[in-house]
């Protein structure tokens, strides 16, 4: 399935591969996952109907069926590669999903018909934030959530990312306002239910501070990662 899409930022070369990789899996997804489980007020057993927006080559939906128990997963993503990629992973581990070909601002479902919307590190690629934000609250049911893991620009301005990836630069925010973004669309955020992980690969110095002079983190810092459980109102 395919839906009209407004402007999107295409990743790189080296961002492609690196979304393939086992060091994207155990150091970035698997850690992410771990953080806004923990998050989750009141947890349920199931949450049945999971979207995972920018879903990329579906290295998450073994982990959110195993994490959530979903009855299917349906996973959105704007590029024909990744969605084949997806499909394959679909077959080899026998996940419940469906593919769209589509972005945030516009992902072809139903009013209020998922559970959960898992947004992971796809926010920053988009260059209408304001109406993906809309899009999801208006695709959750009420009481639904919204995992939202993202780099601030703090990170996204970085030398090293600028040389490596390909984003939209001007849309570009800092924890607080995606934070009041998110709010703004019609959730909830509950302060125990934000975190603002500090990894070493989201810093400038790549944690050198740290592991070399024995040094502790710049402080005042600014964020470079946020971790939301959103409840849509």
């Amino acid at each position: 399935m395919t839906v009209d899409q407004p402007r999107h930022v295409a990743e790189s070369r080296f961002g492609k591969w690196f979304l393939k990789t086992n060091i994207w899996e155990t150091r970035v997804l698997d850690v992410a996952l771990r953080d806004l489980d923990r998050l989750i007020a009141d947890r349920a057993d199931s949450y049945p109907v999971i979207v995972d927006v920018g879903c990329g080559a579906g290295q998450s939906f073994r982990r959110l069926r195993d994490r959530f128990a979903p009855r299917l997963v349906v996973g959105v993503d704007i590029d024909m590669e990744m969605l084949e990629l997806s499909a394959a992973e679909i077959r080899a581990k026998d996940i419940p999903a469906a593919l769209i070909r589509g972005t945030s601002a516009n992902l072809g479902l139903a009013d209020e018909s998922a559970d959960m919307l898992f947004c992971h590190q796809t926010f920053h690629h988009l260059a209408d934030q304001e109406s993906a934000i809309r899009e999801f609250h208006r695709v959750l049911k009420p009481g639904g959530i919204l995992l939202f893991a993202e780099s601030t620009r703090a990170f996204i301005h970085s030398w090293i990312i600028r040389l490596l990836f390909r984003h939209p630069m001007d849309v570009q925010k800092s924890a607080d306002e995606y934070r009041e973004t998110i709010e703004r669309a019609g959730f909830d955020c509950a302060p125990d239910a934000i975190s603002y992980p500090y990894l070493w690969w989201s810093r400038s110095d790549l944690g050198l501070r740290e592991k070399i002079w024995g040094a502790g983190p710049v402080d005042p810092r600014e964020e470079t990662l946020l971790n939301v459980v959103a409840v849509r109102r």
